[in-house]
């Protein structure tokens, strides 16, 4: 499936125009192109690489899904690579999306699946109509926009899941250690998911930024900028929620240690002053002669002993916190 514009001065000028008039279209310096592939053949791909003169390696790479973030510049052209995420599943893991991208002078061809969010770079377009003037930077910067956006709605919701985890911590003093586990390796692995496949989209854009593309005139350059900051924002946010997930499994362990020592002082408590009516009972239970033996002011004596010790015992660890 493909869909097909073109702008002429500013102005939206074609729809829907078949991809043998590129060639034709893009001859004209007034005139630029945005040529949406969903899930090309590889027969597609080479007519766009006939009309536009697209690099037969780049052609390659596009057909090949799982390539890394990043952007090749070829000589009449650039290849970019990119992932749209689109949030998390029921299990928690992270949906991204690969998107990539022939940037040209005068054209730019976007390829992605069925499930690219492509109505989002349609609406910056619609909404930022008066940047048209700058031909095919404007399309590639709402593609980035709408890429950045998603990703930083993402990190926001990781953020919002990282404080809910942190006080599940010390709810009503049980933070529930497995579930919390789960959680918190399920979050870090989402983030591992981010750095790889987003962060280094930050890359891509300072290399445009920086001359990679000659086309990236001062009239949009603020808004690429603003997309880099965006990105910068990303990545420092994914470091430090990463940081912000070992603090939580760290503090689970040693909370997790802190109930097990106290348990243990609780039982070592618990059977010291249980071993006090053993040892009391064991000595009036001798085979010898003791006063009271045989009367009740040897139970009295033995009951008394026990009570009193017990209790010895029991304020002393009361007072050092062990029960």
């Amino acid at each position: 499936m493909v869909s097909t514009r073109s702008w002429r001065n500013g102005s939206d000028a074609e729809r829907d125009f078949p991809v043998d008039r590129v060639s034709d279209l893009v001859a004209d310096e007034d005139a630029f192109v945005w040529i949406d592939y969903t899930d090309p053949s590889a027969a597609d791909l080479e007519q766009v690489e006939e009309e536009l003169g697209i690099h037969a390696l780049a052609v390659e790479d596009a057909v090949e899904h799982g390539q890394r973030p990043k952007l090749d510049r070829y000589r009449d052209s650039l290849f970019l690579v990119v992932y749209d995420v689109h949030g998390r599943d029921a299990e928690g893991e992270l949906v991204t999306r690969e998107v990539k991208a022939f940037v040209t002078k005068r054209a730019l061809v976007t390829i992605h699946g069925a499930d690219v969010d492509i109505a989002a770079v349609e609406r910056r377009l619609a909404s930022n109509s008066d940047m048209a003037e700058h031909g095919v930077p404007w399309l590639v910067w709402a593609l980035l926009d709408a890429v950045v956006d998603h990703a930083t709605a993402v990190v926001e919701q990781i953020e919002q899941d990282i404080d809910a985890l942190e006080d599940d911590l010390f709810e009503h003093g049980d933070p529930r250690e497995q579930q919390i586990q789960r959680r918190s390796f399920r979050l870090r692995k989402a983030l591992g998911v981010l750095r790889r496949q987003v962060v280094p989209t930050k890359d891509s854009v300072a290399s445009l930024l920086h001359g990679d593309a000659e086309t990236i005139v001062n009239g949009i350059r603020p808004y690429f900028r603003d997309v880099e900051d965006h990105l910068v924002s990303i990545a420092d946010s994914v470091d430090q929620l990463r940081d912000a997930v070992g603090s939580v499994l760290d503090t689970n362990l040693n909370l997790a240690s802190n109930r097990q020592n106290t348990v243990m002082k609780k039982v070592t408590s618990w059977a010291a002053i249980i071993a006090i009516p053993t040892a009391i009972t064991g000595f009036f239970g001798q085979n010898v002669s003791f006063p009271g033996e045989g009367h009740w002011s040897g139970l009295y004596a033995s009951l008394s002993l026990i009570i009193v010790t017990s209790l010895v015992l029991y304020r002393s660890f009361k007072h050092r916190d062990w029960l």
